[in-house]
C-alpha cells in the first residue's frame, strides 16, 4: 500500500470544533434501557451512518474523536449481524485512510514522519494506545486488543467453525475482519516507517512501531503466534479462489445479499480468501522488521533500550523449524504463500540447513548462508552423486518440492518487471541456465529414487521448463 499522506483535519482540532457531532452520534449509541436486537441493530446503523455522515461525506468533514471510533470499534467487535460488521469494517477502513495516524509530509522536498500519538487505536499497547480525554481507565480499554488478545484471536480463528450454524459463521466473518483491520492498522503505520527508515537509518523509527511493540511484547509467545499464522495461512488456502479477491474488500451490499444466502457459507469463503491476503501482509512485514533489526544491529544502531524485543528469534527460523518438524506442511504453505522476494528467501534458507556450510553467528555478525543463490543450489544436483548426498539429508520429494517452487519464483520474477532485482540477485542465473539445471536436476533425482512419485505441480514446472529452454535455445540462433 502506498505511504498516508497528511490529514486535513488533525484529531484534536476536530474534537473540540466538533463537540456537538460527537455528542449526537454517541447519543445514539448510549441510549439506555433494554431493547430489543431489532432495535439495537437500528441503533448501531444510525450510529454508524452518523459517523460516516460526519468524518466523511460532509462538506467539511471532521475527524472522529476518540470515542466515535471506539464506538465504531466495538460494533465491528459486537455486531451481531453480518450487515453491521461490515458497515463498521468498512467505516473503520475509510476513516483511516481519511485520517492517518502515522504518515509523511513534504516539505522543500524533505519527507518527515509524523506519528498522531493521540489518535485512537485498536491496539492496547505500552502507554500511547488510550487517549487524555478518556481518562484511560479499564472500564473503556478492556475491548482493545493488547498482545495476548491479538494472539488468542488468530487461535479462535484457527478453530473450525461449523457454517450451518448462522451465529457461528457471522462470529467467524467478525473475526477475520476483525484481524484484517489489525493488520491493516499495523500496515498503515509500518509503511511510511520503512520509508522513512531507508532515508535516516534511524532505528528508533522502528523501535518506536506498532509492530515493534506487539510482538516484542512479553504477553506474546512469538514462537506459537508464527506457528498458529501458519496454520491458519494453510486452513485459509483455497487453491480454486479467484484471484479478484486479491486485495478487495467487501461492498456494504454484498453483505446485505449475502445475509439473505442460507446461512453464511459464501461469504465465509470469501472472507476467508482476504484473511489469507493480511496473513501474507503480516508475514511479510515482520519479515521485513526482522530484516531492518538485523541491519541496526550490525550497524551497531540497537541498545538496551530494545530489551525484550531484540532477543526474539527471527520470523524465519521459526517457518523454518516448523516446515522441517513437519514435512506435511511444506508444499501447502508453499503453495499459499506467494511473495516471491520472501518465498525464494525460505527455500534458499531451508537448502542451507542442508547445502551450506556452517557458520558461527554472533550478535552483529551477518548469516555466512545469505550469500546463497539458486543456481548455487541446483549445482548440488548437478550430477547423481551430488544429488544423492543431499537427499540422504532432506529427502527426495522434499528436494523436488523446494527446486518446483523455487522454478515457479524464476517465472514469477522474470514476467514481473515491477520485482525487486534483489529478487533477481538472490536467483543467481538467467532464465536458460536454471530451465537447464532445474530439468538435469529432477533427471538425477530420479535416478537417484526411480519410484518417487512427482506431484502435478511439479510436473507442470517440468513441462514449462523444457519448453522456455528450447524456445530460449532456438531464439539464440
Amino acid at each position: 500500500m502506498a505511504a498516508s499522506r497528511a490529514p486535513t483535519t488533525t484529531p484534536a482540532a476536530a474534537a473540540a470544533a466538533d463537540g456537538g457531532i460527537e455528542e449526537n452520534a454517541m447519543a445514539i449509541l448510549d441510549s439506555s434501557g433494554i431493547k430489543d436486537s431489532r432495535d439495537l441493530h437500528d441503533d448501531r446503523a444510525a450510529f454508524l451512518e452518523a459517523v460516516r455522515s460526519a468524518c466523511l461525506a460532509a462538506d467539511n468533514p471532521s475527524a472522529p474523536s476518540w470515542r466515535m471510533y471506539d464506538g465504531v470499534f466495538q460494533v465491528l467487535r459486537n455486531s451481531s449481524s453480518l450487515e453491521l460488521a461490515v458497515a463498521s469494517f468498512h467505516l473503520l477502513m475509510d476513516l483511516g485512510k481519511q485520517y492517518p495516524r502515522t504518515y509523511l509530509t513534504d516539505s522543500d522536498g524533505h519527507e518527515s514522519l509524523v506519528v498522531v500519538k493521540e489518535s485512537w487505536l485498536p491496539f492496547l499497547i505500552g502507554n500511547g494506545s488510550l487517549s487524555s480525554e478518556m481518562g484511560g481507565t479499564a472500564r473503556i480499554s478492556d475491548h482493545l486488543f493488547d498482545p495476548s488478545r491479538f494472539s488468542l484471536l488468530i487461535e479462535a480463528m484457527v478453530e473450525p467453525t461449523n457454517p450451518t450454524d448462522d451465529n457461528n459463521g457471522i462470529k467467524a466473518i467478525e473475526n477475520m475482519m476483525l484481524f484484517q483491520y489489525l493488520v491493516n492498522t499495523l500496515e498503515a503505520d509500518f509503511v511510511p516507517r520503512h520509508i522513512a527508515y531507508k532515508k535516516s537509518l534511524d532505528w528508533v523509527i522502528f523501535r518506536e512501531s506498532l509492530l515493534n511493540m506487539l510482538l516484542g511484547s512479553r504477553k506474546l509467545v512469538f514462537k506459537s503466534f508464527v506457528k498458529d499464522c501458519m496454520y491458519l495461512l494453510l486452513n485459509q488456502f483455497h487453491p480454486e479462489a479467484k484471484d479478484a479477491v486479491e486485495g478487495s474488500i467487501p461492498s456494504e451490499g454484498e453483505a446485505k445479499s449475502a445475509s439473505d444466502m442460507d446461512s453464511s457459507l459464501n461469504y465465509l469463503l470469501l472472507e476467508s480468501e482476504r484473511t489469507l491476503v493480511s496473513l501474507r501482509k503480516l508475514f511479510v512485514m515482520v519479515m521485513e522488521l526482522d530484516l531492518i533489526r538485523k541491519e541496526a544491529d550490525t550497524l551497531g544502531l540497537t541498545s538496551r533500550a530494545d530489551g525484550f524485543r531484540s532477543s526474539r528469534n527471527p520470523i524465519m527460523e521459526v517457518i523454518l523449524d516448523e516446515l522441517t518438524y513437519n514435512i506435511s506442511y511444506l508444499s501447502p504453505f508453499l503453495l499459499a504463500f506467494m511473495e516471491w522476494k520472501w518465498k525464494l528467501e525460505i527455500i534458499l534458507q531451508y537448502f542451507s540447513k542442508y547445502c551450506g556450510k556452517g557458520a558461527v553467528r554472533t550478535r552483529r555478525s551477518d548469516n555466512s548462508q545469505q550469500d546463497l543463490k539458486l543456481g548455487s543450489v541446483l549445482s548440488f544436483f548437478s550430477t547423481t552423486t551430488s544429488a544423492k548426498a543431499i537427499v540422504k539429508k532432506m529427502g527426495t520429494e522434499v528436494a523436488q518440492h523446494l527446486l518446483a517452487h523455487a522454478y515457479q519464483v524464476c517465472l514469477s520474477v522474470q514476467s514481473d518487471s515491477s520485482d525487486s532485482t534483489a529478487t533477481t540477485e538472490k536467483i543467481g542465473a538467467s532464465l536458460q541456465e536454471i530451465s537447464c539445471n532445474f530439468i538435469s536436476a529432477f533427471q538425477n533425482l530420479r535416478k537417484v529414487a526411480p519410484n518417487i512419485q512427482i506431484s502435478p505441480f511439479e510436473k507442470e514446472a517440468l513441462f514449462t521448463a523444457a519448453t522456455l529452454s528450447r524456445k530460449l535455445k532456438n531464439e539464440e540462433r
